[in-house]
């Protein structure tokens, strides 16, 4: 990439403060542009520190404003790399004076926004811990020190690397910045000598911050501070990566979290830092949405401005551009926060920089666009000034001037010879700053909630009794909270009955401090909740003990439409190919079920879904849940016992999955069917013969959708509609599949298969048992005989399950389970191989077997009882009595179904499932013969 000269892309231009300075500064300089001439004059009118550098580094300047600054800092750089270690020093510092003054007249000048400055800045001392690093490290090589080391690896610095913290890992130091390190070795490469290792290391970081900070006639390069390492008052100056590690795991604070927002590796071995950072991951970027970070940032802040005495009101003079009100920390807070809460969801946000992160939190919607913008310009701005307060002396300040004549000069450096304005526009920047970080920060005051009987007023006051509310930390969140939450409560359609749900959902919380946190950050949950607590109580006591499930509902895409089985299986097989262990892939399926369990919840729940489509979300996820998990378990089954024998096998998902309509608490009914092709055993560790691998491959995948883990189960699974049902193998051969089905299956068993779906496995083999699938429709169409079985079923069928009472919609006749065997029954007939009622209904119509209008009747009737069925079992887990739902669950039904209110709901079920029996009676007793 070309760049234009320095002199061409001026745009501005400090003032003199001192003339004569400005003047004696330039004089010099008679053979540069004018243009040049004034950048020098005004620099040097501000600057004693800048002027003493002009005149020291004069050939060098000269030359260096003659090229684009891009080049003159380039040169300067690459001139680093040949010098060994006793030149290194000397080199380093003058480096670091062209490096500054360079810098400084970029920035003062225009010619460099503010990433180009605190980038050449940073670039600088990355090159200058590198470098000391590695002549350092092969010092010790050479005396002996690194076990096992040769000359080649000080290349890599013996597997030690310094982490850029702070503003240097972001690319954005300061003028006159320190540099913060945190100092590292990799434990692994040194073995049982690991000790001996670190003593060199030690060695080689204490040198390393000598050459950088010592003061000599050259001046210094960077001031080095290692506090920020772990346990620092009690640890060496370098450690290993096993134990730092071992104590962010067990020891990290929030602080620590954020510092490690901008951790870059700088120096030494840059991949063995990089892999340090991905193994620190899950402590810095949460797995769930960490709103109680806002709290400790907020507790942090008010540490800082006690410490530093820097409450009250803005004063100008001596204000600290830095940590004062207003001041550039409380943006990198109010940024770093913020990524804490949503970072560990969303990769997105981890940007380093400061400018960066606002821009990717205002896209993804966690800072409104005209804030993040407003931000952004008072960021640069308040850097600036900071830069013109350090360029003054190369002082490591950030404090204004005492002085109205310290201000001045400041605003002379700014280029602004109107000090009051300067001064106006300076305080309002402040104010402003403070403005928008206060009010993302500071907790309101718990205000006066409304009126309550005597019977809420005792229910409330319980709620201090709860686990929830153990830590004084939740009690004072949950103050400031209970207002609203009260206030939502009188908006529900019956307070009492809200209030009890709501009541009994925070007695199920184990802890509150984040889900409380959680609330107060976003009020818009308190509504979602009451809607969810006076509703649907047993979404409630889901929610109670799965609260981390409402990080999505902030999370960015809650409320957008529902993607489809393709991109969930993919989602869901991405997230698990990025954890390394078998039980985490496990948890990791089960807390990414629940989340989007909930929003197909919560959509059915608002109306944004119906019950059909609520019923096809549910079986998305349960087909993306099976056929992302079935190759992990695959693949941790042949790490044990060698790959499988054989083509391998599928998952064959019958009934309601098979059809793809599942309600909120549906259990699955799966088939493991195989084919070994003639491979009589495994081949692995510990070799199994093809039919009990089979067998116990198939107990793995049960095991790893039904077991009781940290995130619970995923699935209730059902075998029983496998060949011989409970006596018969777990997984069946596809050749034993097709000759039980030919041979020995009973007429239930086919018309079971007419909604048998593969979902995962093998490609070629799930392709044979489809074909397999239509085979047996096909060959067991028959006439009476299928007819006379059903009746009889169907008979057997009211005897074991009748129903529980008039709202029931599953069993019985006339009800779901009487139409879907119906439909069964003729899709059997017809030899189609229609899975869904709709259409196997109607190839009854095609085939003759029913006409139109018992279609209507069959399909009104099955519409109105699946949206009560899984109305039902969204609302409660227990039979329907409409009376006991409260208001809110009736409410929902009613407007589910279509109804007016609960009695013409009751009258419309009880004339469908009477118009349903009678078709269903008529058909089996008309084709069939009465089997009774």
């Amino acid at each position: 990439m070309t760049y234009a000269p320095f002199a061409s892309r001026l745009s501005r231009s400090p003032i003199a403060f001192d003339t004569a300075a400005g003047t004696d500064g330039v004089a010099g300089f008679s053979d540069l542009s004018p243009e040049l001439r004034a950048l020098l004059s005004g620099t040097a009118g501000c600057s004693p520190y800048l002027k003493g550098l002009m005149q020291r580094e004069a050939e060098w300047l000269r030359a260096a404003l003659s090229v684009a600054p891009e080049t003159a800092l380039a040169e300067v750089l690459a001139g680093l790399e040949p010098l060994a270690l006793d030149l290194l020093g000397s080199g380093l510092r003058q480096a670091k004076r062209r490096v500054a003054l360079l810098t400084g007249l970029a920035d003062l000048g225009g010619v460099w926004p503010l990433e180009a400055v605190t980038g050449a800045l940073s670039a600088l001392a990355d090159r200058a811990v590198d470098l000391s690093l590695k002549r350092l490290v092969a010092e010790e090589i050479r005396r002996g020190k690194l076990p096992g080391q040769t000359a080649e690896d000080a290349e890599t610095a013996g597997g030690m690397v310094a982490l850029a913290m702070g503003k240097g890992g972001a690319g954005e130091l300061n003028y006159s910045s320190d540099i913060d390190l945190i100092c590292l070795f990799d434990q692994d490469r040194y073995g049982a000598d690991w000790q001996e290792a670190r003593a060199g290391f030690i060695r080689v970081t204490r040198k390393m911050a000598g050459l950088l900070s010592d003061i000599t006639g050259e001046g210094y390069v960077f001031r080095t501070d290692l506090r920020l390492r772990p346990d620092a008052a009690v640890t060496p100056v370098c450690i290993s990566m096993a134990a730092a590690e071992a104590y962010y795991e067990a020891q990290g604070r929030t602080w620590e979290r954020a510092a490690y927002i901008k951790a870059r590796p700088a120096g030494g071995d840059l991949a063995a830092g990089a892999r340090f950072l991905r193994a620190l991951v899950p402590f810095v970027w949460r797995k769930h949405l960490d709103f109680a970070a806002i709290q400790d940032a907020h507790d942090m802040r008010l540490r800082i401005r006690d410490h530093r005495r820097l409450h009250g009101p803005i004063s100008l003079e001596g204000h600290n551009m830095k940590l004062g009100v207003g001041g550039i920390r409380e943006i990198e807070f109010f940024t770093q926060t913020r990524q804490l809460i949503a970072g560990g969801r969303d990769p997105d946000l981890r940007d380093r920089t400061t400018v960066g992160s606002l821009a990717a939190l205002a896209a993804k919607g966690w800072v409104p666009g005209d804030v993040a913008e407003d931000l952004t310009g008072l960021y640069r701005a308040h850097r600036e000034i900071e830069h013109r307060l350090q360029m003054v002396a190369d002082a490591q300040t950030h404090d204004m001037p005492q002085s109205a004549e310290g201000i001045a000069r400041i605003a002379y450096f700014c280029g602004e010879t109107d000090v009051t304005r300067f001064r106006a526009d300076l305080k309002a920047r402040l104010e402003r700053t403070d403005a928008l970080a206060e009010g993302f920060f500071a907790p309101g005051q718990a205000e006066e909630g409304p009126e309550l009987s005597d019977t809420a007023r005792g229910i409330v006051e319980g709620w201090r009794n709860y686990p929830a509310l153990r830590s004084e930390r939740a009690v004072q969140i949950f103050k400031r909270l209970r207002p609203a939450l009260l206030r939502a409560l009188q908006k529900a359609a019956n307070p009492d009955e809200a209030l009890l749900a709501l009541d009994g959902f925070l007695a199920g919380l184990p802890a509150g401090v984040q889900l409380f946190s959680l609330f107060e950050a976003n009020p818009v949950l308190i509504d979602l909740i009451i809607d969810i607590a006076g509703t649907t109580p047993a979404l409630a006591k889901y929610l109670s003990r799965n609260a981390s499930v409402l990080d999505a509902v902030i999370g960015g895409s809650f409320w957008e439409g529902w993607p489809g089985t393709v991109p969930l299986r993919a989602g869901l097989a991405a997230a698990l190919a990025d954890v390394p262990d078998y039980e985490r892939k496990l948890d990791t399926a089960r807390r990414w079920l629940k989340e989007w369990h909930f929003r197909v919840g919560v959509h059915h729940l608002r109306g944004l879904t119906d019950a059909f489509e609520a019923g096809k979300s549910y079986a998305d996820l349960a087909e993306a849940a099976v056929s992302a998990l079935w190759p992990v378990v695959c693949a941790e089954f042949a790490r044990k016992h060698g790959p499988v024998p054989g083509r391998g096998a599928v998952a064959l998902s019958m009934g309601s999955l098979g059809a793809g309509r599942l309600n909120a608490g549906s259990d699955l009914d799966l088939i493991v069917i195989y084919d070994a092709a003639g491979v009589e055993m495994s081949e692995g560790p510990r070799p199994l013969a093809a039919r009990p691998y089979y067998a116990r491959l198939t107990q793995a995948m049960v095991t790893a959708l039904t077991a009781q883990m940290a995130e619970g189960r995923l699935y209730e699974v059902d075998m029983r509609l496998r060949p011989s049902g409970r006596q018969g193998p777990v997984a069946t051969s596809v050749e034993s599949f097709r000759a039980y089905q030919m041979d020995e299956a009973w007429t239930w068993e086919h018309l079971a298969l007419t909604r048998a779906r593969v979902l995962a496995g093998e490609p070629s083999l799930a392709a044979d048992v489809e074909r397999v699938r239509r085979e047996v429709l096909a060959a067991k169409a028959g006439g009476t005989e299928v007819l006379r079985n059903v009746a009889e079923m169907r008979a057997r069928l009211q005897l074991a399950k009748p129903p529980s009472g008039a709202w029931e919609a599953k069993n019985g006749a006339g009800r779901l389970m009487d139409i879907e065997l119906l439909a069964q029954t003729a899709t059997l007939r017809a030899a189609d191989p229609a899975r869904r009622v709709e259409q196997q209904l109607r190839a009854g119509v095609k085939s003759g077997f029913l006409s139109v209008s018992d279609e209507t009747v069959l399909l009104d009737a099955y519409r109105l009882l699946w949206r009560v069925q899984a109305g039902t079992r969204l609302l409660t887990e227990r039979e329907l009595e409409l009376d006991r739902l409260g208001e809110g669950g009736r409410a929902f039904l009613v407007r589910e179904t279509g109804a007016a209110d609960g009695a013409e709901l009751s009258a419309r079920l009880a004339a469908a499932v009477q118009a349903a029996a009678a078709v269903i009676e008529a058909r089996l007793e008309e084709k069939g013969g009465n089997a009774a």
